[in-house]
């Protein structure tokens, strides 16, 4: 496990991805609020997104992996939290990173977000239905861990946002030229 992440919007938690996911929040006056008069405000029906990293991750007990932060990505993921039965649910969106003029600042804005679609099996008699956290479906978006910037990310109201941390392997491996 890694150094907690400070998550910003009303110290709403932040749920991590993956199995045995933990919800973290951070405690009040435990991090600065940064200072976000350079982002523009959010558009009517959007939420802005801040993702603090930490400066300091603990090492992973993995020797293959690089302990190098130069060689560490941060993936964002948006989804849903949908009450979901036996079928797969999915939906679409386009995330892209945009610069904010006469500054040297990027967000990350999430747009075409498509409605949520599911398959149509016959589920069990009885089955209840759940709460589950569906991931935006498409490319990954990922971007180099830079502990010294906020990720600012605009997403229509509806959407939720988590990340993850990718580290690389120390090996590299030869290409095989045909």
């Amino acid at each position: 496990m890694f150094h907690p992440l400070r998550l910003h919007r009303g110290w709403v938690p932040l749920l991590l991805a993956g199995p045995g996911a933990l919800t973290l929040m951070a405690a009040a006056g435990a991090a600065p609020t940064p200072d976000l008069s350079r982002y523009p405000e959010p558009a009517l029906g959007e939420r802005r997104w801040l993702v603090q990293l930490p400066e300091r991750v603990a090492p992973s007990r993995d020797p293959a992996l690089s302990a190098s932060p130069e060689d560490w990505r941060v993936q964002l993921i948006a989804g849903r939290q949908i009450a979901v039965d036996c079928n797969r649910y999915l939906f679409s969106g386009r995330l892209r990173s945009q610069a904010i003029a006469g500054s040297d600042l990027r967000v990350v804005r999430i747009s075409e977000v498509t409605p949520v679609a599911s398959t149509r099996m016959a589920c069990p008699e009885g089955q209840p239905k759940r709460l589950a956290f569906v991931p935006m479906g498409g490319k990954p978006f990922v971007m180099p861990f830079d502990p010294k910037r906020l990720v600012v990310i605009y997403a229509p109201r509806d959407l939720e946002l988590r990340w993850r941390l990718w580290r690389a392997e120390r090996r590299q491996w030869p290409a095989q030229e045909r």
